[in-house]
């Protein structure tokens, strides 16, 4: 793995350095080598992998062909409630 340090910016090549290891998978793989997996709990670990991976791909396609929706993230609550409801009997405030 190779990172160029430009105009001697080591705080940016770092980051991009560590952007690649995750991407590549370099972290995952080093807290799981820390301890000794037994090859049981490494064949149900690699399935339940599988399987997450194939349910993705699905739902990708699914979304692609218009058969799912789009997941999309928590939605927003309405904008002044903070989330708590009005106590009984106030008035409503209005932004001014």
């Amino acid at each position: 793995m190779q990172v160029l340090v430009r105009d001697n910016n080591i705080d940016q090549a770092l980051r991009v350095l560590k952007k690649k290891m995750q991407r590549e998978g370099i972290f995952r793989e080093m807290k799981q080598r820390k301890a000794y997996e037994k090859p049981s709990e490494r064949r149900t670990r690699e399935m339940a992998e599988a399987v997450r991976r194939a349910r993705k791909a699905a739902r990708k396609t699914a979304q692609r062909e218009g058969l799912a929706p789009k997941r999309r993230g928590k939605p927003k609550e309405a904008a002044g409630r903070g989330g708590r409801p009005a106590a009984p009997g106030a008035a409503p405030t209005t932004a001014s």
